[in-house]
């Protein structure tokens, strides 16, 4: 902040010293007399700056950005009246051999003195009409900003809603499968506490990043994967297949979890054969997420997952990746497809 401050008042100095030096720079080469530049450049200029900084630093604030434009036309007409007056004093008792004296009316000798003061009016309108332009535009730059602050302040908020949301979420779906091999298989159910609080430290210590590295996803994604599997039965398999390279993409953390959660929970079933199939693969900076699974809708009396991880998963694509995303499923002979393609670049 200080530096564009400073940046900006060395530009209107700038300015200022190369209007106060056109008078010499347009005559290069030639005698110019000191007198005859003050009275007709030097000190209209100096009339122009003050037109100019009373209006931005104190008139357009106050007045036109207030909506007092009546105030605003009045401030603005009583100084530029008193300009007049004081010019045309300077000239007569300073400049009087060189001032052009308006000729009264009916003096065919020169122009009157209507046509001077309406010149000179139309050049003090120059510098007011500059001063709107500028303090308007750095008002719409300063808007559009805070604007943008705000919405970027909303979508973090919203995406930090997102994943907070996403926690307990996959904490409780990963619990309730634990608890189904208490019974069943308690030092399997132990070694799955061991995995989940692993998974657990992943999610809580190292996803409140923007991005993470691909290969720590696929890594917890390995681990989720191996968890899931404890509690399913022969009759289901699981294939996957992840990239070995790292190739150093990186994106948003857990964006692929919510669906490998959804093929387990609809894709398996205890009295028949199942399929789960996932694969990625990594393109340049395109991340291709496929899983297949057979479908076995749960009932509408089953809450389990409550369905909140598809919802945030599409959520979290339109904040995180608009427009370099694409996100779609099928139902296909009774096996359920999906496909998330990812431009991280």
């Amino acid at each position: 902040m200080e530096y564009n401050k400073k940046i900006t008042a060395f530009s209107h100095l700038l300015v200022w010293f190369v209007l106060f030096s056109m008078p010499y720079v347009l005559s290069y080469g030639q005698e110019q007399e000191l007198t005859r530049v003050i009275a007709h450049f030097w000190i209209p200029l100096v009339f122009y700056a003050i037109i100019f900084y009373v209006n931005y630093f104190l008139f357009i604030d106050r007045f036109l950005f207030e909506k007092k434009m009546l105030e605003f036309i009045g401030v603005n007409i009583i100084l530029l009246v008193l300009l007049l007056w004081l010019r045309e004093g300077i000239d007569t008792n300073f400049f009087a051999d060189l001032a052009r004296k308006p000729h009264k009316e009916g003096d065919n000798n020169g122009p009157s003195f209507k046509m001077f003061i309406y010149v000179q009016l139309l050049s003090y309108m120059a510098p007011l009409i500059f001063a709107i332009a500028i303090k308007t535009t750095q008002q719409w730059v300063k808007t559009e900003a805070e604007s943008k602050e705000a919405a970027n302040y909303k979508l973090k908020t919203e995406l930090q809603h997102l994943h907070y949301q996403l926690q307990p979420h996959f904490f409780f779906n990963s619990l309730n499968n634990i608890y189904s091999l208490v019974d069943i298989s308690p030092e399997e159910a132990k070694k799955s506490i061991h995995s989940l609080s692993k998974l657990m430290r992943y999610m809580l210590y190292e996803t409140n990043l923007e991005k993470v590295p691909i290969s720590k996803e696929i890594e917890f994604m390995k681990k989720y994967i191996e968890l899931m599997k404890l509690r399913v039965s022969e009759k289901t398999k699981v294939n996957y297949h992840f990239p070995t390279i790292n190739t150093g993409i990186t994106v948003a953390p857990l964006l692929f979890i919510s669906l490998i959660e959804n093929a387990f929970k609809h894709g398996i079933s205890a009295r028949s054969e199942n399929l789960i199939d996932i694969e990625m693969k990594l393109d340049n900076d395109i991340v291709v997420f496929k899983i297949e699974n057979d479908n076995f809708p749960k009932k509408v009396a089953d809450k389990s997952g409550s369905g909140i991880g598809l919802q945030n998963l599409e959520k979290r694509l339109q904040l995180l990746y608009p427009n370099k995303y694409q996100f779609k499923h099928e139902l296909i002979d009774d096996r359920f497809l999906v496909t998330l393609i990812i431009e991280t670049g």
